[in-house]
């Protein structure tokens, strides 16, 4: 099967940088075009990005700063790609990132509509497939906190003893960051040209309920390690936008070790919202992992042995080592988009719990295999 050519602008960004990495999980249908800011202010470098590609998704643009600078700077990038796609007789499909905000009388919202309306024009005039996402608000992890999203400034003043505030409390419609990048990847593989998508939110709650639920998750599970209890697929990715927010340093959690004359007891899980349990026996210089999930939450403990955890999120370089032993368990929760691994360092077998919040599926593993190192 041909490969579907996609170029990302804004590949950088939030929104942009989540979109990359689940590409990268779709090599037998995707090729990623690469994109760099710097293709901007070099328009030959712009059009030999724009022949290579059968999709552009169009997501590089200002959401902050001073108005006239915003509205020019995102109106300027529509009009150097366009005329960059003018310089070829190459005719991709652009795909432009709108937003709830575009009927707003503001800079922003003024900048997406007449973007809109010159990509319709190119289009129209070139007879080529243009299509319009008209976006909520969307939220996830690995988002500046003070910048666009308010779940996101939440989660991180509740992970770093700081107050959340309502200055109005209104209805929000929201879509998790993951769920708009199937919906994009959707548009992609199955060729659909629809002129404008409204997509809808996952949820619409108020910022009161929002702010609550996230207090639930800050007191269970940040103060008193309790896996909270989910209702459904949208608060799991709350809360797994929520611990993406705690520093690294908050493990290995050690928790409270009851011991008499019989011996002690630790108590490493405490969920309310079932899953499963399962251990592993890994030999000594043994490496297990070397993958990374994009929604399960996992636990893991030592409770035999020596062992070394290394994490690193993908696409990045640092890596975050915790040493862990069955002479003091303690555990650390692998974080999502985080690819991990576990070395029995010590001279013995070393044998590890885990936990999940889902029952291991085979035709569905949310496991992706990619080396920490």
């Amino acid at each position: 099967m041909k490969k579907i050519k996609v170029g990302i602008t804004g590949n950088s960004g939030f929104i942009g940088t989540h979109l990359i990495n689940y590409l990268r999980t779709k090599k037998d249908e995707i090729e990623i075009i690469p994109f760099f800011r710097d293709f901007f202010i070099d328009q030959h470098r712009l059009s030999a990005f724009v022949s290579q590609c059968d999709v552009i998704v169009h997501l590089a643009a200002m959401t902050r700063g001073n108005a006239d600078t915003l509205y020019n700077c995102n109106i300027s990038l529509v009009k150097q790609l366009i005329s960059s796609l003018n310089s070829t007789t190459h005719r991709p499909h652009i795909i432009f990132s709108s937003s709830i905000q575009e009927k707003n009388d503001n800079p922003y919202g003024r900048s997406k509509s007449e973007g809109k309306k010159l990509f319709e024009v190119w289009a129209q005039k070139n007879r080529a497939r243009f299509t319009c996402l008209v976006i909520p608000n969307v939220f996830g992890p690995f988002e500046k906190p003070f910048f666009n999203s308010v779940i996101t400034t939440w989660c991180y003043q509740l992970t770093h003893k700081l107050q959340p505030k309502i200055e109005i409390d209104k209805d929000l419609g929201l879509i998790y960051v993951i769920s708009l990048i199937e919906k994009i990847l959707e548009i992609i593989i199955n060729h659909r040209s629809d002129p404008e998508i409204l997509i809808p939110a996952d949820k619409t709650m108020k910022l009161s309920e929002i702010l609550s639920k996230l207090k639930e998750y800050q007191k269970q599970y940040f103060e008193n390690s309790i896996i909270p209890k989910f209702q459904d697929d949208f608060e799991i990715a709350l809360f797994n936008t929520f611990r993406s927010s705690i520093n690294d340093d908050h493990f290995p959690v050690i928790p409270a070790r009851n011991e008499d004359n019989r011996g002690f007891l630790v108590e490493l899980v405490k969920e309310l919202c079932g899953g499963q349990i399962f251990f592993s026996v890994t030999n000594p210089g043994i490496t297990r992992g070397n993958h990374y999930h994009t929604k399960k939450i996992e636990r893991c403990c030592v409770v035999e042995g020596e062992a070394m955890l290394q994490f690193r999120r993908i696409g990045t370089d640092k890596i975050f080592e915790y040493r862990l032993s069955g002479d003091n368990p303690g555990f650390v929760d692998i974080p999502i988009f985080f690819n991990h691994n576990i070395t029995n360092i010590g001279r013995t077998v070393l044998t590890t719990l885990f936990w999940t919040n889902e029952i291991f599926d085979q035709k569905n593993p949310d496991t992706f295999y990619e080396n920490v190192n």
